[in-house]
């Protein structure tokens, strides 16, 4: 096992004292509850990546790897609250730059955990790409989104414009998917799960069920999946 009722007691205070001065007393249990459980998962789930998604990776690195900083940057949000009280683990492609590139990712919170595909928030130049092989390719779309497997676990979330965007017939087959703003995937998790002995093989499975979602995503990017 990774994580721990424990990760999720240590969230729920954290959440209650959202400062600087408590979390420099409690960064022991930061270390015990949170991120030594994360890199562990990150570590096990390296080797099953190479099976199905070979061009992404699990990076183990304390910083800068695939567990995503606990520090939020609160420059622009209006919540200035120093941490974030959730644990997000982002599996990013070789090439990919940031969250927004396609993607996989674990979030654990006291709130919900799930698991995500795909792309959050592409910037405008993905997010035009991806449009445009939907029209292009509507088939091989209908295909990766209605795929079997895909929809035995996942189930499309995330923005969508109000009007078709600019440029696109407003009578297209695909047309409310072509105003989405997020092509994401979500699998909901229970604590049951993220806390026991399977985490890592029901993620991979889990993953591995995505791949007409994200080979086409990967495809609208211009990487290999």
């Amino acid at each position: 096992m990774f994580f721990s009722s424990a990760t999720f007691s240590f969230l729920e205070q954290l959440a209650n004292h959202n400062d600087k001065a408590w979390f420099e007393q409690h960064k022991d249990e930061y270390e015990d509850c949170i991120r030594s459980p994360a890199l562990d998962y990150i570590r096990a789930m390296a080797p099953l990546l190479v099976d199905f998604a070979p061009e992404f990776r699990a990076d183990a690195r304390k910083m800068g790897g695939s567990l995503m900083r606990v520090y939020r940057d609160t420059r622009f949000a209006n919540d200035k609250t120093p941490y974030k009280t959730n644990v997000g683990i982002h599996f990013r492609h070789q090439i990919g730059k940031g969250v927004h590139t396609p993607g996989f990712y674990l979030h654990v919170a006291p709130e919900e955990c799930f698991l995500g595909v795909g792309s959050w928030h592409p910037d405008s130049d993905l997010l035009g790409r991806i449009r445009d092989l939907i029209v292009a390719q509507p088939v091989r779309w209908q295909a990766a989104r209605d795929d079997r497997n895909f929809n035995q676990y996942w189930k499309l979330a995330g923005d969508s414009l109000t009007r078709p965007p600019r440029g696109y017939p407003v009578d297209h087959p695909e047309i409310a998917d072509i105003k989405r703003k997020d092509f994401i995937g979500l699998a909901s998790l229970t604590r049951k799960e993220i806390a026991g002995a399977r985490l890592v093989d029901l993620s991979a499975e889990r993953f591995a069920a995505a791949a007409p979602f994200m080979r086409f995503l990967c495809d609208a990017a211009g990487v290999r999946y």
